[in-house]
């Protein structure tokens, strides 16, 4: 403290909200030590023939790109990423939204079922895929099973490379829907009671309290499962080398897995840096354009 009881300029400057900015400064040097300089690198590596381990490589430029657009296994790849990460938003929000909409109901052991349908999340992704590997695997697994004592042919479900993609969408939308029921819970729990009281009064149903109360409030909710559903159904990785390895061939690899089988596989990490740096733009562009158009539908409360 000065004389007269002043505080210092010191003291003045850290009660001050400009002191607030030092607090971000860990989290921005993290950010670019393992976020920024990474990518930074990644684009460096996809204009080169490195290999991964040698000292040495040379710059090949445009390369690696112009490879993708006549690759047909890099096509394939794209479109199952599509269904993993498009196919298990759907799922998971139209299964989402049911189980909330049946557990905001007053019900008994809404408790008990809303712990066995979020179960599945804690599960690490790698050991669920193995899990469902073991239900559909053709010798011995559970659906087979199940078909022999219906006396019925059993199938070899992971042998065909379409079927096997929408299994794997399938078992990631059984893992994760739980996240998509407690986030749209929160939203429903969220909404006041007094617009379904005026509703009442009007002589609403409930089909049309549903589509002009629950709906446009619920969108917060919405956005935000939409988009984190996008996001890690486009970088799945996890459930599809547990239980088909991108196999058979390249029939079931998504853009991560078929990064991972370049770089250690074929030791072509130009290519798998290019392929990642191609990864990151289709997150980033399905990911802000679901953000932008489904922040526009959203309402206040």
């Amino acid at each position: 403290m000065k004389s007269g009881g002043q505080p210092s300029l010191l003291r003045q400057w850290f009660k001050s909200s400009a002191a607030l900015n030092i607090m971000y400064v860990p989290a921005m040097l993290l950010f670019a030590v393992f976020i920024f300089y990474p990518l930074i690198q990644g684009v460096k590596i996809s204009f080169t023939n490195w290999d991964g381990y040698s000292q040495h490589y040379a710059w090949v430029g445009w390369d690696k790109y112009k490879m993708m657009v006549t690759d047909q296994k890099v096509l394939l790849t794209m479109k199952n990423t599509l269904i993993y990460g498009l196919g298990s938003t759907l799922l998971q929000n139209f299964l989402g939204l049911a189980y909330a909409l049946f557990l905001d109901q007053k019900i008994r052991g809404k408790g008990l079922i809303r712990t066995i349908v979020y179960l599945p999340v804690i599960i690490s992704p790698l050991i669920m895929g193995y899990i469902c590997y073991f239900f559909f695997q053709y010798d011995g697994g559970a659906v087979n099973d199940v078909l022999l004592l219906l006396h019925l042919e059993p199938l070899d479900w992971l042998a065909s490379g379409p079927r096997a993609v929408w299994i794997i969408t399938l078992v990631n939308t059984f893992q994760y829907m739980g996240v998509a029921m407690i986030i749209y819970l929160a939203g429903l729990q969220s909404i006041s009671k007094e617009y379904y009281e005026a509703a009442d009064i009007d002589g609403a149903q409930s089909g049309a309290k549903f589509k002009n109360i629950t709906l446009p409030l619920l969108m917060p909710a919405i956005t935000i499962n939409i988009v984190l559903n996008i996001i890690g159904g486009l970088k799945l990785f996890d459930v599809i080398m547990a239980m088909t390895k991108g196999g058979p061939g390249y029939a079931s690899q998504s853009l991560s897995t078929m990064m991972y089988n370049l770089y250690f596989a074929r030791q072509d990490a130009g290519y798998a840096a290019a392929l990642g740096i191609v990864m990151f733009i289709f997150i980033c562009f399905f990911g802000l354009t679901a953000l932008y158009l489904l922040r526009r539908k959203e309402v206040k409360m």
